[in-house]
């Protein structure tokens, strides 16, 4: 594997749009570049595999020996952060950070690299006014310590100065050499756009929340649709309220990335990315493949109908949607792909997907409306799964009625053949229930399960199906970290932008307005619905929640609304924001996990999108779907 390899499929994509701009680069720079480059790429792959070893020894340790290891979860923890950052360096190396690209498409050839460099100077600028925050937040962290480990948290927070000046001289190695007729008109924008905000930032305070869609709305999408990555856009527009809107300090940004980057649960997001990468290296996902391939693939629609299926078997495994993803889509597109599904169309029904299962426990969503509306979380779990279900076969009524008659279908197999395939399956298909088994039954954690699935891939590889390559073992990690790397500053840079959303004192106009519509419980339920839709493509779920959730859970049951059917149509609404494009989160962590370009995936989620809204429809008409069985 050379420097700049392996490179993901959408970035492959989104390079191939443009010009190399490194093939101008001194050959010095260049070869600096590659060498720091192997080193990044040499560090997060034993990141990643630390994390596995700590995790794994941790399980042991508790559950067959009893004797728990204190400090396997906080040394876990510190070296996540490292892993997050440091990935993300090597995702923006490689071209792995999303984009949306559908305007940029649209320009001349000559005109693309003004994009391209555009997007690399606003990262420029965003990580270079956040670098003093980045430092003194080390030096705030330095007055704490680990206890565990009796080592400052200092050390553990260096990894965000350390991954921001690595990020900084990334962009900058890719800009050396350019012409400077190329960089200029770049470079010019960037400081008219800089040079325009800083002559009104004496007038933004008196706007107040206007400011909100200024930044929020304005700013946002001005950086999405001229391709500067997603995280970047997110920084950039939260940067810009808190600099020149408030008074609150830079710092608070960089704390909030580092509270949405290194959440305990969305461990499991790297450790599931690699999960699946061995499922399909070890074998295990062709004998899965073909098993259900046999089973179901002379359907119309057969291998989607198996996606479905499978997102509501795994979700909530891992508490985090973005790990759901990651440990279906390797083992199921490169066959559904073969047949002739569009790597597009695959992302878009997996992103709906993501929100059709938001509410099937366990759920972090459910533990979080139950912790603070008081609502039995028993209730919550026992009312979410018939919701899902009924998006999900709504959801298997869209892909039949599309379906082509040469897409995804087969001959029917005979009964004898798929009995044979699915002895040969059984190790393999026995792996969903080992995770979820080790969860229910308290022998791991949700960020520890995938450990158990990458020992158990790891053994099945090596001896029952025999499929192991050691070669491929480094760029696999390599390719985690990177993937891990850019859906991790995604949701650091958004929960940073929720954060500054939430203080604005936003939810109490919200609450206050929803009060004075008339119309009773049919007015109040769309009003939520609208209100949840928006809320989730902004601010994700659980903010929502703990910022609504006290509000409004006690005005639906003024209102005749149950408490249970109040929570599924709100999560599910949330659901849909989430993983709706431009503005939702989700679609992107989907786009990256599938390793399509947003703009392919954004052609063919609409009919999704608005088959999930049927769904979330008769949720909301149907009271006796989320609480028939209570």
């Amino acid at each position: 594997m050379n420097g700049s390899q392996p490179r993901t499929h959408a970035a492959e994509v989104a390079m191939a749009e443009l010009p190399d701009i490194r093939a101008a680069t001194p050959s010095l720079i260049r070869r600096f570049e590659s060498g720091l480059g192997r080193g990044l790429e040499i560090i997060t792959a034993l990141l990643v595999a630390t994390e596995v070893v700590i995790l794994f020894v941790g399980i042991v340790a508790r559950y067959v020996f009893h004797s728990p290891l204190i400090w396997s979860d906080e040394l876990a923890s510190a070296l996540f952060l490292w892993l997050a950052m440091l990935g993300s360096v090597v995702a923006l190396r490689l071209g792995g950070h999303m984009r949306m690209t559908a305007f940029v498409n649209k320009a001349s050839p000559s005109q693309k690299p003004f994009f391209e460099m555009l997007g690399l100077l606003a990262a420029i600028g965003f990580f270079v006014a956040i670098m003093p925050a980045a430092i003194d937040y080390v030096r705030n962290e330095a007055m704490v310590s680990i206890m565990s480990l009796d080592i400052s948290l200092a050390w553990r927070a260096a990894a965000m100065p350390v991954g921001v000046a690595l990020l900084i001289l990334i962009a900058l190695l890719r800009l050396g050499g350019q012409p400077i007729a190329r960089l200029l008109p770049a470079l010019l924008v960037t400081v008219v756009v800089i040079a325009g905000f800083y002559a009104l930032r004496p007038l933004l305070p008196a706007l107040g929340r206007i400011n909100l869609l200024i930044f929020f709305v304005g700013v946002v999408s001005a950086a999405v649709f001229a391709g500067i990555p997603i995280a970047i856009s997110f920084g950039l527009a939260t940067l810009g309220y808190l600099a020149l809107s408030t008074r609150v300090p830079i710092s608070v940004l960089v704390a909030r990335m580092d509270t949405g980057m290194s959440h305990p649960v969305l461990l499991s997001v790297p450790l599931f990315v690699f999960l699946g990468l061995l499922i399909e290296m070890t074998g295990m996902a062709a004998v899965m493949v073909r098993f259900l391939a046999n089973l179901l693939g002379h359907l119309r629609g057969g291998m989607s109908f198996v996606l479905i299926g499978a997102m509501y078997l795994v979700s909530g495994i891992s508490g985090s949607k973005a790990a759901d993803m990651a440990a279906v889509a390797p083992v199921l597109f490169p066959e559904m792909e073969a047949r002739g599904a569009q790597r597009g169309d695959l992302v878009a029904l997996l992103a709906a997907t993501g929100a059709q299962t938001e509410t099937i426990p366990p759920s972090l969503i459910l533990i979080t409306i139950g912790s603070v509306t008081s609502i039995s979380i028993a209730a919550l779990f026992t009312g979410g799964l018939l919701p899902g279900l009924v998006v999900g076969l709504i959801l298997c009524a869209v892909v039949w009625t599309r379906a082509r008659r040469d897409e995804q279908r087969g001959q029917r197999a005979s009964a004898r053949v798929i009995g044979r395939s699915l002895v040969i399956a059984i190790p393999a298909l026995t792996l969903p229930f080992v995770i979820r088994g080790a969860v229910v039954g308290g022998i791991a954690t949700a960020t520890e399960v995938s450990t158990i699935g990458i020992v158990y891939s790891a053994i099945a590889g090596l001896c029952i199906y025999r499929q192991f390559d050691w070669r491929r073992l480094l760029p696999m990690l390599v390719q985690t970290a990177s993937l891990s790397g850019a859906i991790l500053l995604i949701i650091g840079a958004a929960t940073a932008m929720a954060w500054a959303i939430t203080q604005s004192g936003f939810s109490r106009v919200v609450a206050g307005w929803i009060v004075g519509m008339p119309g009773g419980a049919i007015v109040f339920m769309a009003i939520s619905i609208l209100l949840f839709t928006v809320l989730g493509s902004i601010l994700e779920g659980i903010p929502v929640i703990v910022l609504f959730g006290p509000l409004l859970f006690p005005m639906a049951h003024q209102v005749g609304i149950h408490e249970v059917h109040y929570a599924m149509v709100a999560i599910l609404a949330m659901g849909v924001g989430l993983f709706a494009p431009p503005f939702g989160v989700g679609y992107y962590v989907a786009c990256a996990i599938g390793r399509c370009d947003p703009d392919d995936a954004m052609r063919h989620i609409w009919r999704y999108l608005a088959a999930l809204m049927v769904g979330l429809a008769i949720v909301a008409a149907i009271p006796w779907i989320s609480i028939g069985f209570l």
